[in-house]
């Protein structure tokens, strides 16, 4: 059942140890400060606990996206404390006031994507990614959360077509965060590109590494291989390479090396009897993969053996507005968790577009 939010609003402070609790507790901390409010459309999202919890944290006012005798026979049915028009909204998607100029908006995005009239008006009342995405880009939302139904790939068709790339990005890309025993460890990518070049590689690192740092984490980022620092001419090693010298052009400043193996990323005694010259002062936090079947195998085996079940994403890289694609996999918790980081994203994109009004 997918369901759009509603932000605060706000920025939020940075602390120096980033988790889900301080994301969520700033946002509601932040609440009081709100300018506006908007409606922020967080679809796809077919666990109504969630939207229930994201209340009773005081992060968002959910906006379900739905038939809405659907959505109120859901709730009723779970007992939950979500009342339409009260604390809560529905899109109601078999009678909305926005259909025809929305269906004739979307027409105009994808009518040279092989996407007809009639398309675009059987589309935006039966593709609830679709009408979320819509509602962000109309400003009637701020921010979108997709993906607990349905393949990966058909939610990032949408956000390419209707949200874009944000001003500077070329390519988009799937970081996760995994909270284990002693360390956080971001991963990427773990969905979108299959087998990227080394320019590619290059956009998601930085694209990473800049969201590490509004989270308040320093970036320490290995490209992650086979080989390590040479010991390797194939050509999935050789493009880690090629990625680093053009990423040490764009951002000298950045803490990175590769391409290392991943224990040599994550140990400082491996990696110094290896290579004890590697730029890394710290063990890595952000592990840049060289294929999506690298990243996504990577990811889910420390989600179910080490992860404790915290976790943090899919955080969509590179997307003009606050917009995620989840996964069938997530649980309450992560969708809370990614509500509020979206929430405080939108908010901060806000904030930046008054400055510069």
């Amino acid at each position: 059942m997918p369901i759009a939010t509603s932000s605060d609003g706000s920025s939020i402070n940075r602390e120096p140890r980033w988790s889900p609790c301080s994301l969520r507790r700033n946002v509601r901390r932040n609440a009081s400060c709100t300018r506006k409010a908007k409606t922020s459309a967080f679809c796809a999202l077919r666990r109504p606990r969630a939207a229930q919890a994201a209340i009773d944290e005081g992060i968002v006012r959910p906006v379900f996206v739905g038939r809405a005798d659907v959505v109120a026979a859901r709730i009723a049915k779970l007992g939950l404390r979500l009342k339409l028009g009260d604390n809560c909204e529905v899109v109601n998607i078999l009678d909305d006031p926005r259909y025809r100029e929305t269906w004739l908006d979307y027409y105009q995005l994808a009518q040279r994507k092989g996407v007809s009239k009639a398309q675009a008006q059987e589309e935006i009342r039966s593709r609830p990614t679709l009408i979320a995405a819509m509602l962000v880009r109309r400003g009637d939302a701020d921010a979108m959360l997709c993906g607990t139904h349905g393949d990966y790939a058909d939610h990032l068709r949408y956000v390419r077509t209707v949200i874009g790339l944000r001003d500077g990005a070329r390519t988009f890309a799937a970081m996760q965060m995994l909270i284990l025993p002693g360390r956080q460890l971001f991963i990427c990518d773990t969905h979108v590109n299959r087998d990227p070049n080394s320019l590619e590689i290059a956009e998601m690192t930085l694209l990473a590494a800049e969201e590490l740092k509004r989270f308040g984490v320093k970036p320490s980022v290995a490209l992650v291989s086979h080989s390590s620092f040479g010991s390797s001419d194939a050509p999935s090693a050789q493009k880690m390479r090629d990625a680093l010298a053009i990423i040490l052009d764009r951002a000298p400043g950045l803490s990175i090396e590769g391409e290392m193996r991943a224990d040599s990323a994550l140990d400082s005694t491996i990696r110094d009897n290896e290579f004890p010259d590697a730029r890394l002062a710290a063990d890595a936090n952000l592990l840049i993969m060289p294929n999506v079947d690298a990243a996504n195998i990577t990811y889910n085996a420390l989600r179910v053996t080490a992860g404790g079940g915290i976790t943090v994403g899919g955080i969509l890289l590179g997307a003009a507005k606050a917009v995620h694609i989840m996964t069938p996999s997530s649980t309450v918790r992560r969708i809370v968790n990614m509500t509020a980081l979206a929430v405080a994203e939108a908010g901060a994109q806000r904030e930046k577009q008054w400055k510069t009004d």
